[in-house]
């Protein structure tokens, strides 16, 4: 039997530090939009990037992917599950990616009104006791309480912003450096402007590669690309319709000097047309410096040798003929290639190395020099089941050896070595390799990137917003009157205090000046 109020069992209240599910929301979403959570989001990111840089990305080189694959057999299965070779496209990454700008768009946002409030508030009122100010001074005038206040407000009204003063009020506050306040306004606001940037970009633009040897033709439709990485929202008839000729391609290699054999100046002479009727235009494209049609770039980015090289059967009929892009392996240019003939019956198939400047060293070959100085081409021949008709999808850079058998004689390996001129003949009836010329192709980089002007936009207001938040020094000023009333010896003391806000400014020479100016104009 009880007696009084009747109370709910203890079980039914709220525990200390209980939250409810709305409480528990807040508590999170304050987390998530903590300016501590968004520098440890952009440190995850910053981290999350480094295995991208160190490991091939296919969508970038799918070539040294496969390679790496094949070095690494036990790794590469657990590689694959932790998507190691996407990174950029990868669950995990963009889930750092989408927390980051959840939590600035957070974070930001809030502290936009903060800082537009502060831009638009009044000077503070004069502290009760202005001589326990850090930096003040006080002296006693003749002239009344009223006049030493209008005076100070002329003084100051001059680059400061006053405060508006009520009936009864003693003192004039002023201030001056609220354009910082601006700045932080405007840092923070750029900042979203340049993620509206990259979301425009990222979501209707793309990017694409293609190696072009001297002499090709590109058009701008998705069958002339190597690759291609389209936005989430990209249509197709969004592209812009041009196209352009390779002409001649031309690189300076420096031939003196401790820098000996490195290339300064790539240049690249192309002739375009805009549409099918268009006027055709040159441009000489270089690095850094685009050819720019309607809103699309086309950049150079890197470049190597296509030998041509010519395939016979052993009746003589030509199966393969053409450049053949062979793809660098280091500085010096040596680069590894693949021929595949597609109608050679048994089927023939060649990789090797290319060496611009051939030479041998301590009994080894090596290319010297980037520049074709001295051309060679060294493959060995496969012959069997490569796969070229079994419907496998297959990159032109890698040939199938699964079922294939390297042409030997006397159970030695058949080296097909060749120069510009030189043709080799293949035992068994397998035809022969002829080393025609030399080509140079180019890789270009081919992007269209809506948001480009709008991220632009957001940097340069962001570097305006910042040097007004660094550079432009806050301070307040008041000056207040007593009457001569309330004074020793009859006059008006003037009490005049000085605060930098940044913290970090000498204000006893401000002080001075002010001094300086209200006894001026006090005589």
């Amino acid at each position: 039997m009880t007696t009084g109020t009747e109370q709910a069992p203890r079980s039914e209240e709220r525990r200390p530090g209980e939250l409810t599910a709305r409480e528990l929301l807040r508590w999170t979403w304050r987390q998530v939009t903590s300016m501590r959570t968004a520098l440890v989001l952009l440190l995850l990111l910053a981290l999350a990037a480094i295995p991208g840089s160190v490991i091939p990305q296919a969508d970038v080189d799918s070539l040294a992917v496969t390679r790496w694959k094949d070095e690494h057999p036990k790794l590469t299965p657990l590689y694959e599950r932790l998507d190691l070779f996407s990174v950029y496209s990868s669950p995990w990454f963009s889930a750092i990616y989408l927390l980051l700008v959840v939590s600035l768009v957070g974070c930001i946002v809030p502290r936009l009104f903060v800082y537009f409030r502060a831009l638009r508030a009044e000077p503070p009122a004069a502290p009760r006791h202005l001589t326990r100010m850090p930096v003040h001074a006080s002296y006693t005038t003749d002239l009344a309480a009223d006049e030493v206040l209008a005076r100070a407000r002329e003084v100051l009204g001059r680059g400061h912003r006053l405060r508006r003063t009520g009936p009864g009020d003693d003192f004039v506050a002023a201030e001056r450096g609220h354009l910082r306040e601006a700045g932080n306004l405007l840092f923070h606001l750029s900042v979203l402007v340049v993620l509206a940037g990259f979301a425009v970009g990222g979501l209707w633009g793309y990017q694409g590669g293609v190696i072009l040897v001297e002499g090709s033709t590109f058009s701008n439709n998705l069958t002339q690309y190597d690759d291609f990485k389209p936005g989430g929202l990209f249509r197709q008839q969004q592209m812009e319709d041009f196209r352009f000729t390779v002409e001649d391609f031309e690189v300076e290699w420096l031939k003196e000097g401790p820098r000996t054999g490195q290339a300064r100046k790539f240049e690249a002479h192309l002739t375009y047309q805009q549409g099918r009727d268009g006027e055709r235009k040159e441009y000489d494209l270089r690095v850094n410096h685009p050819l720019e049609v309607d809103g699309t770039d086309v950049f150079l980015i890197g470049h190597g040798y296509a030998p041509v090289v010519t395939v016979r059967d052993a009746e003589g009929e030509v199966t393969y003929t053409g450049p053949t892009v062979f793809l660098p392996q280091d500085a010096s240019f040596l680069s590894f290639g693949v021929i595949k003939p597609p109608v050679v019956d048994p089927q023939l198939g060649l990789e090797g190395l290319f060496y611009p400047s051939f030479d041998m060293r301590d009994g080894n070959p090596v290319t010297v020099f980037g520049d074709d100085l001295n051309p060679t081409l060294s493959m060995l021949a496969y012959t069997g089941d490569l796969g070229y008709d079994s419907g496998r999808s297959q990159s032109i850079y890698v040939l199938d050896k699964t079922d294939a058998e390297l042409v030997e004689v006397d159970g030695k390996p058949v080296r097909v070595d060749l120069q510009p001129g030189d043709t080799f003949e293949l035992p068994d009836g397998l035809g022969s390799v002829t080393f025609d010329e030399v080509k140079p192709w180019i890789r270009v980089q081919i992007s269209q990137t809506p948001g480009k002007e709008v991220a632009l936009i957001g940097v340069v207001l962001a570097l305006i917003g910042l040097c007004a938040s660094l550079f432009i020094r806050p301070r307040r000023v008041w000056v207040r009157a007593v009457p001569g009333t309330m004074t020793d010896d009859g006059g008006t003391r003037v009490e005049v205090a000085v605060l930098d806000r940044s913290g970090n400014g000498e204000m006893g020479e401000v002080l001075s000046t002010l001094l300086d100016r209200l006894k001026e104009k006090a005589q």
